[in-house]
C-alpha cells in the first residue's frame, strides 16, 4: 500500500472509528438492558412531531424516558410469550417489509439527487416559465367611500402616503408598514384592486377603488418583470422533488415487472380486440 493510500485509509479510520463508537456508546441501562446513542437517534426519528413541540433541553430526557418504557415493555411482552402468537409473527413480517421498503426508497431516491440533475431541472423549469409582470404598491383601506374621498383630499394637499396609511388604514397587515404590500402579481389580489393597481404609472395614486374588503386608495411604487427564482433558494425543493420522483418511478417500475394476481375477485374480462384500421378510400375515376 503506497503512503498516500495508507494516509487516506488511516484518515477514514480516525474519522469513522469515533463515529461508530459513539453510536454504540451506552448512555443508560434499565434492568441491565443497554440504551445506546443509536437507540436515541432511531427513537428521535420515530417520535418526530412529538419531540418538535418540546424545548431543546427536554428532548434528550424525553427520548431516554421513552426508550426506558420501550425496553421494559418489550421485555415484558417477550416474557409473556407474545412473540409466539401468529398475529405477532404476521405483524413483525409486515413491519419488516415496510422498513425494508422505506430504507430502499430512501437509499435509491438519494442517488437521484445530484448537482447536475438539480441544475438541469431548474434550467428546464425556468425556461418554460412565462414572464409575469409584478407591481410594488401601497394602499390605504377604509370602510366607506366618504372616508376614501377624505383620504384622497389629504394626499392631494401633500401629506405623505405612508404616514396617512399608518394613521387611518384598516388593513392590519400593511397599515403599520405605511400601506406597503411589497411585490405582487395580478393573481394575488382581488380583481378590482389588481386592475386599478396595474393601470397606474410609477408614483401615481388611484381614485377610491371598492372591493369586498372596503375602499382602497392605491399608490404604485414600481413595476417590473417578475425575476426568476434564485437557484440556491429553491434547490432544497428541487432536491426533494428529484428524490420523490425517483422513488415513485422505482415503485412503478417494480409493479410493471411483477406478475400481480388478484385472487379475491373474479378476473377481468378480456379486452376486445381493437378494430382493424379502415382501408384507404379508392381514388375516384374522372
Amino acid at each position: 500500500m503506497n503512503s498516500a493510500r495508507f494516509i487516506a485509509v488511516l484518515g477514514f479510520a480516525l474519522l469513522a472509528g469515533p463515529a461508530f463508537a459513539q453510536a454504540d456508546k451506552v448512555v443508560a441501562k434499565v434492568d441491565g438492558i443497554a440504551i445506546t446513542e443509536k437507540d436515541i437517534q432511531l427513537a428521535s426519528e420515530d417520535l418526530g412531531e412529538r419531540l418538535a413541540q418540546l424545548p431543546e433541553d427536554r428532548k434528550r430526557d424525553e427520548v431516554i424516558n421513552y426508550l426506558v418504557d420501550l425496553k421494559l415493555g418489550a421485555k415484558a411482552a417477550a416474557d409473556a410469550k407474545i412473540t409466539d402468537s401468529p398475529d405477532f409473527t404476521a405483524r413483525l413480517a409486515y413491519y419488516r417489509e415496510k422498513v425494508l421498503l422505506d430504507e430502499y426508497l430512501t437509499r435509491e431516491g438519494k442517488k437521484a439527487v445530484t448537482a447536475d440533475a438539480a441544475k438541469k431541472l431548474f434550467d428546464e423549469t425556468t425556461k418554460a416559465m412565462t414572464p409575469e409582470e409584478e407591481a410594488h404598491a401601497r394602499h390605504i383601506l377604509v370602510e366607506d367611500e366618504a372616508q376614501a374621498k377624505a383620504v384622497v383630499e389629504r394626499l392631494k394637499k401633500g401629506e405623505d402616503f405612508a404616514k396617512v396609511a399608518a394613521d387611518v388604514s384598516k388593513d392590519p397587515g400593511s397599515g403599520k408598514e405605511g400601506g406597503d404590500l411589497g411585490w405582487f402579481t395580478k393573481d394575488r389580489m382581488v380583481p378590482e384592486f389588481a386592475e386599478a393597481a396595474f393601470k397606474l404609472k410609477k408614483g401615481e395614486v388611484s381614485e377610491p377603488v371598492k372591493s369586498q374588503f372596503g375602499w382602497h386608495i392605491i399608490k404604485l411604487e414600481d413595476k417590473r418583470t417578475k425575476p426568476l427564482p434564485d437557484f440556491a433558494a429553491v434547490k432544497p425543493q428541487i432536491d426533494q422533488y428529484l428524490e420523490r420522483k425517483a422513488q415513485q418511478d422505482l415503485v412503478v417500475a417494480l409493479r410493471e415487472k411483477a406478475k400481480i394476481e388478484r385472487l379475491d375477485k373474479p378476473a377481468a374480462p378480456a379486452a376486445p380486440a381493437p378494430a382493424a384500421p379502415a382501408a384507404p378510400a379508392a381514388p375516384k375515376k374522372n
